[in-house]
């Protein structure tokens, strides 16, 4: 069973919906110990990282989560729901975030050119430095979708794929039994739902 956190700042009906279209067995909750019990974990999430890490602290989300993740479960980090598996975060200001993977998310102002929009929002391709189980289906140059103004970056020993958007930006990252994607799988079509199934299957390596 795939638990997918519900902690008031996801888009969660897409997710659960793109979930049961390929038949996984999944609950939306904020129940501690139905997480605890879940096979898998995914960690949703749009907006700003200091709401979204505050209302996970105040709640007692954010220690269940790092346990678990520690004790071996499998997770997987959705956007904002990626950025927060990272050490910090300076969007408007600076943040603590779950230390789960070593890097920080900071603004993409600056770092792409003047004349792209930001937020980044649309379809892009991949790139991928390496391959992993959540990958197991898609190939390189495979579009995905992302909405983001932020990037995660100093996170090389995670790094599973980027994207081009006047720079190459971090796209996906995994290391051991954590994984995430700064694009959307739940609006990314086929290749979404491929992600998605790949993360529903993955398994330890015998």
């Amino acid at each position: 069973m795939i638990a997918v956190i519900d902690y008031g700042v996801g888009n969660l009906f897409s997710l659960s919906s793109s979930l049961e279209s390929i038949g996984a067995n999944s609950v939306v909750t904020s129940d501690k110990e139905i997480i605890k019990r879940a096979d898998k974990i995914l960690l949703p999430g749009v907006g700003a990282f200091a709401d979204a890490i505050k209302k996970l602290r105040d709640t007692g989300l954010d220690r269940v989560i790092i346990d678990e993740v520690k004790n071996g479960k499998k997770i997987l980090g959705i956007c904002l729901g990626m950025q927060l598996l990272f050490e910090k975060s300076y969007e408007y200001g600076e943040h603590e975030g779950l230390g789960l993977l070593k890097g920080s998310v900071v603004p993409m102002q600056g770092v792409i050119p003047s004349a792209l929009k930001i937020p980044h929002i649309g379809w892009n391709a991949l790139h991928i430095t390496k391959r992993h189980p959540i990958f197991k289906y898609i190939k390189e140059g495979d579009f995905v979708y992302f909405v983001h103004s932020y990037y995660a970056r100093d996170c090389e020993e995670s790094l599973l794929a980027t994207t081009e958007y006047g720079s190459e930006l971090t796209a996906a990252v995994a290391l051991n039994n954590v994984s995430g994607t700064q694009f959307h799988p739940e609006k990314s079509g086929d290749i979404g739902l491929s992600i998605l199934k790949a993360f529903c299957e993955w398994e330890d390596e015998k």
